[in-house]
């Protein structure tokens, strides 16, 4: 196992955010969280990366509590692309994606020349190979985001924790951006929106609803049009695809209600 959340739960303000949730990742496994907004994705992703302290609960992994963990020997293993972006990156992107690099890195050491071929391979993977004397400031927000996994690539992580990867990103970006994480064969968490990339790129699914996880399994076995209901309000048509053999979701707006 990979990585284990047990009976996460977390609160602000004295609201409840996140209940109780628990989920496992097996290695090499994709995992997409969704969830209407509000549903507590980024909240149970925090959790995950350490940045949120939970009220109860705890996270494993690979059998290790990663609270008991420095952040240096938990950056050398789990990388993360926020939802919110860095807003005052005053670097070129080659020295953005550098940053990955810090966690295998001695102190006060130079840049060596694995580091060098890790950020060159990384900015290539993400189709950003020519943006590495840009400064990240002058980048659109689609270019930024592309950076931002490079970086994460860069760190050659065991685990990826994406929260929103595929925001600012046109159609043909979010599909390669999504193969990408599944040709890597990295072990993954992605909280998404768009069901039907979920369908198509995820392995499993955690399907949350007000701060708790609602429904786990397949794509199939989530996304039903009973659940999609439930918790979207929304109508929808589920079958497989000809073409692609995936999961389809199909919405009609005309039965919202």
């Amino acid at each position: 196992m990979m990585l284990k959340a047990c009976q996460l739960s977390w609160s602000a303000e004295n609201r409840r955010i996140v209940s109780e949730a628990s989920l496992a990742l097996e290695n090499g496994e994709c995992l997409g969280l969704i969830g209407p907004n509000g549903s507590g994705k980024s909240t149970l992703l925090r959790m995950l990366y350490r940045v949120l302290k939970p009220d109860a609960g705890c996270v494993l992994l690979e059998q290790r509590d990663i609270r008991e963990m420095t952040p240096r020997q938990f950056a050398a293993q789990v990388s993360v692309l926020a939802q919110e972006p860095p807003q005052s990156f005053d670097f070129t992107v080659h020295e953005a994606v550098m940053m990955g690099r810090i966690p295998h890195q001695s102190a006060w050491a130079g840049d060596s020349a694995q580091d060098l071929a890790c950020v060159s391979q990384a900015l290539a993977q993400v189709g950003a190979a020519g943006l590495e004397e840009r400064r990240f400031a002058s980048l659109s927000g689609g270019e930024k985001q592309r950076v931002l996994v490079a970086r994460a690539l860069a760190q050659q992580p065991r685990l990826m924790l994406l929260d929103e990867p595929t925001n600012h990103l046109d159609i043909r970006h979010q599909l390669e951006l999504m193969a990408l994480v599944r040709r890597l064969a990295i072990s993954s968490i992605v909280a998404l929106h768009d069901l039907n990339i979920a369908a198509y790129y995820c392995d499993r699914l955690c399907l949350m609803e007000q701060g708790r996880i609602v429904a786990q399994g397949t794509p199939a076995q989530v996304l039903t049009p009973a659940t999609i209901w439930q918790v979207y309000g929304v109508r929808a048509e589920v079958d497989t695809h000809a073409a692609t053999g995936r999961l389809r979701i199909s919405f009609i707006p005309d039965a919202l209600s």
